[in-house]
């Protein structure tokens, strides 16, 4: 049998309980050209809240009744695919649920014992190419600058730290809570981590005397409004995702959006802004991204925390959990 969670209905602000569905139906089978992956880990991802609604975004929203959207890491049950064969270890199975048949141009083989299984959806999966791709195209950072990075502790906070701190940045990373901040300090290596439930002004003013090059953005809201202001010239803010504002934005162009920087420091100040989807361009680079961070790995400049969170049936509760900071690491749930 298959068990799956499905999108019953679209949440108007914050998700709950109700807003999804566990099911159990037959599994399914593979026709000529697919590949039959059953899920060990399933990646849970700020992005999948855009999904759960209808407005116009860079990808189609999932339809009600539809199993709810995620990447997954398993292995090959059944192929009628060339290059797959049943026992294969593989990246890029699909949903919220325990098998899925999916076109083989959307796999990748992985070599199990490179690392723990479930950190092919984090550190070497889209959050660790997320950070990675971002910070070449948009971050550029460069020995000696200084580098502030939000949500420190997530999924992709944690590995855009650490890159910067092996190109020889300052690198400060805000969080929330004394026990995730010493994490990002003592275990990630950051040199300093700022709790955003303190005076993150004050914080920011004695961590940054000198201002800040490169802001990787994450969460948006009042951590960005204390950060804008705080950009050199020539500085360059990754705009990666605003998970603050997820539940309470209408839309970009709604009105009753929550209001963004005053924009003229733009100009004077010489800044780039830019957004970026993963999926654009970073697919494409995967091997050059996997090779170089298994690099990193093996000399222990590369580290990650996992939340794994067991049984499939828990992912809308762990889901709902994360887009209020309650996870510690990349959120993962592992189905049995």
């Amino acid at each position: 049998m298959n068990q799956a969670i499905l999108l019953r209905r679209r949440p108007v602000g914050a998700p709950n309980a109700d807003d999804f569905e566990f099911v159990e139906t037959a599994m399914p089978q593979p026709a000529e050209g697919q590949v039959l992956v059953r899920a060990r880990f399933l990646s849970l991802d700020p992005y999948m809240r855009g999904r759960m609604s209808d407005a116009k975004s860079y990808s189609a929203p999932v339809a009600l009744g539809a199993v709810m959207e995620a990447q997954t890491v398993g292995e090959v049950v059944a192929s009628r695919a060339a290059g797959f064969a049943a026992g294969d270890t593989v990246l890029g199975g699909y949903g919220w649920q325990r098998y899925s048949v999916v076109a083989p141009e959307r796999l990748r083989h992985i070599a199990p014992g490179e690392v723990p299984l479930s950190q092919n959806l984090g550190l070497l999966g889209m959050p660790g190419l997320t950070a990675w791709v971002g910070l070449q195209d948009i971050g550029m950072p460069k020995k000696g600058e200084t580098m502030v990075v939000s949500a420190a502790s997530g999924a992709v906070g944690q590995v855009v730290g650490q890159l910067g701190r092996i190109i020889g940045c300052k690198v400060i990373g805000i969080a929330g809570g004394a026990a995730k901040c010493a994490f990002v300090e003592n275990e990630l290596g950051f040199d300093r981590c700022l709790d955003h439930r303190g005076d993150l002004n004050l914080q920011l003013d004695e961590a940054c005397p000198e201002g800040i090059d490169v802001y990787w953005e994450n969460v948006g809201g009042a951590v960005q409004a204390a950060v804008w202001p705080r950009l050199r010239d020539f500085g360059r803010m990754v705009m990666c995702g605003m998970v603050a504002q997820y539940n309470e934005a209408p839309g970009a162009d709604a009105k009753g959006a929550p209001p963004g920087p005053n924009l003229g420091p733009v100009v004077r100040k010489r800044l780039r802004v830019q957004g970026f989807i993963v999926s654009d361009t970073g697919w494409g680079r995967y091997p050059q991204f996997r090779a170089e961070m298994l690099g990193h790995i093996a000399s222990g400049r590369m580290r990650a925390r996992e939340d794994i969170v067991q049984g499939l049936e828990n992912a809308p509760a762990a889901f709902m959990g994360m887009l209020n900071g309650a996870n510690f690491g990349k959120l993962v749930v592992a189905i049995d």
